[in-house]
């Protein structure tokens, strides 16, 4: 991809042109069961309210029922409506994953919709995953992989019980994927093993941001082979960037380059963030998208050059 279809496709998303769907333009979605990892913050947070307000049962699924249950009393208050939940999980820690899956199953006969928004940018380099992962990739892509497959059975029962509305699953990536390393993923850091080993040594020269890049290419390439694998059982499957975002996700960054994302980047209002996701994941005409891409503001791709497709096959 050259230097100027680079420049075109950042110039594109992150001055994008008017939305033309909007928050008023959600279905209906009473008796619709949707699953929000990261809902008590940000972007989930504001997609948790919208899908709420139009009659959804909702579970926030993320790892502090502290902030969880703060975000589902200011969402029953805001909304007036009070089928929301928490779900605990810790995309870190494969465990959780596997256990917060389980107790959803035992809960609901179901999942309509599963927003996999929840993610870290650019967290210590030290960090790793409770399974000895890179922080970031672990986050950002193991555990929604796991998650998401250990859904599968719920989704495929919605899809079942109303063909005309099939299940979602809608992966939150970024257009920063584009950044990433030419290869998209360097496979010897997933895993990076003991201190100052070959893997530990490729993670710390790429560097928290690379990392982070890297984990947005992967959530695509994952996204797209999903799309693959279950669009003939009626689960359809997207990826997105939802736009340049005013939220916490960039916590981690040091005081300089936030100082410099808030005077050359334009930061929209977190709510404007969930617009692209709840267009995928809520819009009739979404069930037409599977294994697309989306850009702000709820737009197909234009550009095949601005996603690098990887053949994921011979490793997912």
């Amino acid at each position: 991809m050259s230097k100027f279809d680079l420049l075109k496709a950042f110039i594109d998303q992150t001055y994008p042109p008017e939305q033309k769907f909007r928050e008023e333009d959600v279905p209906d979605l009473t008796d619709k069961v949707v699953v929000i990892t990261g809902g008590n913050t940000g972007i989930g947070k504001e997609t948790a309210r919208v899908v709420l307000q139009h009659g959804a049962r909702v579970y926030i699924a993320c790892r502090s029922e502290e902030k969880a249950q703060a975000a589902i009393k200011e969402l029953k208050d805001v909304t007036g409506k009070t089928p929301i939940f928490f779900l605990l999980l810790d995309l870190s820690n494969l465990a959780s994953v596997q256990k917060a899956a389980g107790e959803l199953t035992s809960k609901e006969s179901k999942v309509d919709v599963l927003f996999n928004n929840a993610g870290v940018m650019s967290p210590p380099i030290d960090q790793l995953t409770a399974d000895g992962h890179d922080m970031t990739f672990g986050t950002n892509v193991l555990g929604p992989f796991l998650f998401t497959k250990l859904l599968l059975p719920l989704l495929a029962e919605a899809s079942t019980e109303d063909a005309e509305s099939p299940a979602r699953v809608v992966f939150t990536s970024s257009l920063g994927h584009m950044a990433a390393s030419k290869e998209c993923i360097a496979w010897d850091t997933l895993k990076p093993g003991e201190r100052g080993g070959p893997g530990d040594k490729r993670r710390r020269s790429l560097g928290p941001d690379v990392l982070y890049y890297q984990s947005k290419c992967a959530t695509i390439m994952i996204a797209k082979e999903w799309a693959r694998r279950y669009g003939p059982q009626k689960i359809v499957t997207t990826s997105l960037h939802p736009g340049t975002i005013k939220s916490e996700l960039g916590r981690h960054w040091p005081a300089a380059q936030k100082l410099m994302m808030n005077m050359f980047i334009k930061l929209y209002p977190t709510a404007q963030g969930a617009i692209t996701q709840l267009y995928a994941g809520t819009a009739p005409e979404g069930k037409n998208l599977n294994g697309k891409y989306l850009i702000p503001w709820a737009r197909k791709n234009r550009s095949q050059a601005t996603v690098n497709w990887y053949a994921p096959q011979r490793h997912v």
